[in-house]
């Protein structure tokens, strides 16, 4: 494409418009920025990949500069994915939250000893499957704690149980820590454990526990965590087999703007090699409940990242990936409506899940709720001028609503009575029912097979 123009790109995609009308003025404003930020967005408007450089360059933006940032990424946006926002209907389902590991950003996980600890049976995740699924839930997202002497074919063994009394959900579920786990704990290599999932019906995996893709920093903020090879090991091997993943990055933390551009720099020659990347999921570090930050347990870190750090963090993901990952998710748990909203100008076309039950952010101290209703995505979709679509997990669209709606989903029509219907996280853990024992002391059934 030849340097300053602004046409997109045409293709099927509904949305997508054949040129910008203001494409000269947005030329013309990059032409007036210093010389080393306007090289890097010419670079991206002509359709070139930019480099870590770059990416320093941009993250020091002000002012005009940053604006033209916004819009340049905004641009790409519209002439990759087009004006259409999507979102998806699905179950967050953490079914324990008991955990090996002592990671200083989560505050989620409990010791075995501790009373907050729980774990779900069997019979329990299958349920909340199913009662998504009578809810319009198309997926369910399935990540937990770590428990200790767990049978290595647990996950597995969850799966059949889910496919066998709903075969046509998907199962987005297992986040590389939880393969590695499965696989130490069956004594087989992480391939063949993906081979097992994929055969129980996992459809495709979250790429979190990715946090910074920086060893000496995960070396100082979860000594213990899954390394960065170990990682990029389980999700190559993922998209080999034919399972797709998401990609995520974890900051405001104790992270610099070059782990940042280096950690998507790395995500990209990845998605170069493997095509196996559904999306890209910023995640704001909550700090309220954090051990880290709680605790003093590292004299350097940020209370999360400033409204400022999180624009530019998703516009620059937007130029830095829009040639090879072409969806951007704004994360509402995180940042909330209003700010989900405004990234919707800085290149993100997705607004991610409805979740039903959110537990990790909510542990953390996030203050954005539970359950986003389909028509709320919709309302702020539509406010920001964009055209609302719900998706299938892998992105393939299930209904666009270029025009009104024409009826309320089942999770409209759900009151303020949240917690009574779906229960929570704050429930969950005060609860005897699902209280956890140790398999040392107790028959739980993460040790016995489930009945298929």
């Amino acid at each position: 494409m030849p340097k300053g123009t602004l046409k997109g790109v045409s293709n099927d995609m509904p949305g997508l418009a054949e040129e910008r009308p203001a494409a000269v003025d947005l030329e013309a404003l990059v032409h007036r920025l210093k010389p080393p930020v306007a090289r890097a967005l010419n670079q991206a408007l002509e359709g070139n990949d930019i480099s870590v450089e770059d990416a320093l360059v941009l993250f020091d933006t002000t002012g005009l500069e940053f604006s033209a940032l916004l819009m340049v990424a905004d641009e790409l946006r519209r002439r990759t994915v087009g004006d259409v926002v999507t979102y998806v209907v699905n179950r967050n389902i953490n079914f324990t939250n008991v955990c090996i590991k002592r990671c200083g950003f989560c505050a989620f996980s409990r010791d075995y000893r501790e009373e907050e600890g729980y774990f779900l049976p069997f019979e329990e995740v299958i349920r909340r499957a199913k009662e998504a699924w009578d809810y319009g839930a198309t997926e369910v997202c399935i990540q937990a704690g770590l428990p200790p002497q767990m049978e290595g074919d647990l996950y597995i063994k969850l799966c059949q149980a889910i496919k066998q009394e709903l075969p046509d959900i998907h199962i987005h579920g297992f986040s590389p820590e939880e393969v590695l786990y499965g696989s130490v704990r069956s004594r087989c290599s992480i391939r063949e454990y993906l081979q097992g999932l994929k055969a129980a019906g996992v459809g495709s995996l979250p790429g979190t526990s990715a946090e910074i893709l920086d060893q000496e920093l995960r070396d100082r903020i979860s000594p213990g965590r899954i390394r960065v090879d170990q990682w990029a090991e389980v999700i190559t091997t993922a998209h080999e087999l034919g399972i797709p993943t998401t990609s995520t990055i974890m900051f405001g933390h104790v992270e610099t703007n070059e782990h940042i551009a280096r950690h998507l720099a790395l995500l990209r020659d990845i998605q170069r090699r493997t095509g196996g990347f559904t999306e890209f999921v910023p995640l704001s570090f909550v700090h309220t409940e954090a051990p880290m930050f709680l605790k003093g347990l590292l004299p350097d870190v940020r209370p999360g990242p400033s409204g400022m750090e999180v624009v530019k963090v998703h516009a620059i993901a937007r130029l830095m990936l829009n040639n090879w990952i072409p969806n951007l998710q704004a994360s509402w748990v995180k940042e909330g409506n209003r700010v989900s909203q405004l990234l919707l100008t800085a290149g993100v076309n997705d607004l991610g899940g409805t979740l039903i039950n959110e537990s990790i952010s909510t542990a953390a101290g996030a203050q954005h709720g539970q359950l986003m209703r389909p028509s709320q995505f919709r309302q702020m979709i539509r406010q920001a001028g964009r055209i609302p679509a719900e998706r299938y997990t892998t992105y393939k669209i299930k209904r666009l609503f270029d025009e009104a709606d024409a009826e309320l989903d089942p999770l409209d029509l759900v009151g303020d009575n949240v917690e009574e219907i779906f229960g929570s996280y704050r429930r969950l853990v005060n609860l005897d029912t699902f209280r956890f024992e140790h398999p040392k002391h107790a028959n739980q059934q993460y040790q016995a097979s489930p009945p298929l």
